[in-house]
């Protein structure tokens, strides 16, 4: 028997730019008796159907947005009489999917880390069950990922995970309620291990691929002080302890290694963090602005958030204590007016950020937006191809439309033509060459280029664009522009590094009223 694990994708760029950590997690959660397994990773190259044989056992993991390509594996693999198991976000909300339309034997939901190994010891017994609940792991229970099991010089970013979960509420996010509220946060030796196994292996640039790095905020402490809730104040005050070791430790790695995570933006009025981010060489953080207006903060729910002048000192914080901002913005909502987009460009730049993403408003599933949008008129009603639109991600990529909630003011074509020129406004190349000042070396910002350029191809253009041959275009220079950029963010292999360790544990005293 052997064990296959494919991360399904409709376009292969040939290189990675971050691996995918989930595939390699279930790789350690497979019981060594059943030896190594297969792992595939589409977005490097499509599987080969001659690769499945009677009787492996094939994981597929799907999030919404690849679920329809993961059913076309499903229904190929068991065509070849392989065993499929599905799992991942999507199947966790919609595991009778996987079976309708993925052929399924069996769905895992929830976290795999446990229950995979139950599964198949089930199947090599002849007790494979139709439904597996992996519920929520506790934080010690994190399974260290099979990075030996990765192919050489495919990725240019690796992946570690801190904590999961995240305590926000989001209206377009999902996280809250299939990972929870309450933070598991693993302890810092275990992520620091596999941080220098990846950087024994020549990877410098690794991404802390967290809900939120910052799960315990100053307001969260205030607030349990003020509440008389000391129980739950020592907690928060370990959680914010432990993230400052786990920085300390960072701060031992190698001075060329450069970490990346997620962050919400009231991490900036947290002076003391950002400088523990700083020492711990975290040089970037991906931060969900969503909207320039209290209105539009309003309607996603992140009204914690600043808008206008205010948002733009509060951005420049990170940058002045060197952590750069992929800033993230939301277009569609039903506050966004034509004037939005502009705005919304300009306060980008003012704010000095080093990167932005520009999204197009999706109703995500388990989301509260999803929730609403299904019961409207228009998710009971609309159809496309005899598909409710409601289930948009069994549409044909063709047939989609690109904005899914109606706009009060503007129509999806606009939303989109919109959209699609405030990337190309902020990503030309005089706007990216100003950016790039903010790397000394010549050689760092030929890589800010070269990256910025991937950026806008991989997820503006493929993404945004209707003209098909645009988005063949687009296709063709990420996977030139992705080889470049490889090489520009290896670095030399490192076996003999050492494992940083603390010599001893000082807790992080925090004045609330700061």
């Amino acid at each position: 028997m052997r064990i296959i694990l494919v991360n399904p994708s409709d376009v292969a760029f040939g290189v990675g730019v971050i691996t995918p950590r989930w595939l390699y997690v279930l790789a350690a959660a497979t019981p060594r008796q059943y030896g190594d397994p297969i792992i595939v990773d589409e977005t490097l190259e499509a599987i080969n159907p001659e690769q499945i044989q009677s009787g492996d056992v094939v994981g597929i993991g799907i999030h919404t947005a690849n679920a329809l390509r993961g059913f076309e594996v499903g229904r190929m693999a068991r065509e070849r009489g392989a065993i499929v198991v599905f799992g991942g976000i999507h199947s966790t909300l919609y595991p009778g999917e996987a079976v309708e339309y993925g052929a399924a034997h069996s769905v895992v939901q929830g976290d795999g880390d446990e229950a995979w190994g139950q599964l198949l010891a089930d199947h090599v017994n002849g007790r494979l069950q139709p439904l597996y609940d992996g519920g929520r792991v506790k934080s010690g229970q994190f399974l260290p990922a099979r990075w030996d099991l990765l192919p050489p010089k495919s990725y240019m970013w690796a992946s570690v995970q801190t904590v999961r979960g995240c305590p926000k509420h989001c209206s377009f996010c999902s996280v809250w309620r299939t990972d929870g509220q309450a933070p598991r946060q693993r302890t810092g030796d275990a992520v620091i291990d596999e941080i220098v196994q990846l950087r024994r292996m020549g990877y410098r640039f690794i991404a802390l691929a967290d809900d939120n790095f910052y799960p315990v905020t100053l307001n969260d402490l205030a607030l349990a002080e003020r509440q008389g809730n000391m129980e739950k104040l020592a907690e928060l005050q370990k959680l914010r302890s432990d993230r400052f070791e786990f920085m300390e430790l960072l701060a031992g790695l190698p001075d060329d290694t450069i970490m990346f995570t997620q962050i919400t933006m009231e991490a900036a009025e947290d002076i003391e963090f950002l400088k523990a981010m700083r020492k711990a060489r975290i040089r970037g953080a991906l931060v969900g602005v969503e909207a320039v207006t209290p209105e539009g903060l309003k309607t996603v729910f992140k009204d914690f958030n600043l808008s206008g002048d205010k948002l733009v000192e509060r951005l420049k914080l990170f940058k002045q204590h060197g952590v750069h901002v992929l800033g993230s913005f939301i277009f569609g909502l039903s506050s966004d007016r034509a004037e939005t987009f502009d705005a919304t460009a300009e306060l980008a730049k003012k704010a000095e950020l080093t990167f932005a993403q520009f999204v197009m408003m999706t109703p995500f599933p388990g989301t509260v937006d999803f929730d609403k949008w299904e019961k409207s008129s228009q998710g009971k009603n609309e159809k496309v191809e005899g598909i409710p639109i409601t289930r948009y991600w069994l549409i044909p990529g063709h047939r989609r439309p690109k904005l899914y909630m109606p706009h009060p003011s503007m129509s999806s074509e606009e939303i989109r033509i919109r959209t699609q020129g405030v990337w190309d406004n902020y990503y030309t190349l005089g706007e990216v060459w100003k950016r790039a000042q903010c790397v000394k070396s010549w050689k760092g910002r030929l890589a800010f280029v070269f990256i910025s350029k991937l950026y806008r191809q991989m997820y503006a253009n493929t993404g945004i664009a209707t003209d098909s041959a645009r988005r063949k275009s687009a296709n063709r220079w990420a996977r030139w522009t992705a080889l470049i950029c490889l090489k520009l963010f290896r670095g030399k292999m490192m076996p003999e590094l050492e494992v940083p360790r603390l010599a001893t544990s000082q807790p992080v005293l925090t004045n609330i009223a700061q």
